[in-house]
């Protein structure tokens, strides 16, 4: 029962975080939200922030996940964009943390340490993907382009859905379908022949 409770209230946070923003809803919010005492969300929370760094937990676990490289070869362009689903549905479903990061990291020093860990994950899962294309003869760029690339995949795919938020996206899914193609076409000038046809041919079925 004591587990339920804690899932409930993990998940409830997590929805309330997401909805309306974390800055905006407070320990007796979610408490009212549940039907449950202060006291009992006390018993098993000490505060926001706790609840805030579980649900940090349970996205670094899956985020972590997100960026594992296919094992024992070297990528092709659906591993790309398959691994670019997994990354923005993960942003999406934990979309509080990104909205509201720079406020949640500056008091959390931990969150601070651990945020900064995914990202150098990010880079050196982006960075990878790019030289394996190379090896592979997908792609054709200077050591200076594939890293250039890198950067700005990781840049556009961490905070693709604050972009959207400010520009008043309405449709989560339309969005996560845009954040990928507009990623995905950062390749685009260095594939081959082949594979670009390829990639416009993926873009254009995944639009429609």
């Amino acid at each position: 029962m004591a587990r339920q409770t804690r899932q409930r209230i993990l998940d409830c946070s997590l929805a309330m975080f997401n909805a309306q923003g974390e800055p905006n809803v407070t320990t007796n919010h979610i408490a009212d939200e549940l039907e449950i005492s202060p006291g009992n969300l006390y018993y098993h929370f000490r505060n926001k922030d706790d609840i805030i760094e579980q649900l940090f937990g349970r996205y670094e676990e899956r985020i972590d996940a997100a960026l594992a490289a296919p094992a024992g070869r070297l990528p092709g362009l659906e591993d790309v964009w398959l691994q670019l689903h997994l990354v923005f549905e993960c942003v999406w479903d934990y979309r509080f943390l990104y909205r509201d990061l720079v406020d949640i990291l500056s008091r959390n020093r931990r969150l601070r340490l651990r945020f900064a860990r995914i990202l150098r994950r990010g880079d050196e899962q982006a960075h990878a993907v790019m030289r394996g294309l190379s090896q592979a003869g997908i792609m054709r760029a200077s050591r200076a382009e594939l890293d250039a690339a890198a950067t700005n995949v990781l840049v556009i795919a961490t905070f693709w859905m604050n972009y959207a938020a400010a520009r008043g996206d309405k449709d989560e899914q339309a969005s996560i379908r845009a954040g990928i193609v507009q990623v995905m076409m950062l390749l685009a000038p260095f594939l081959r022949d082949a594979e670009r046809v390829h990639l416009n041919t993926l873009t254009s079925a995944y639009l429609d």
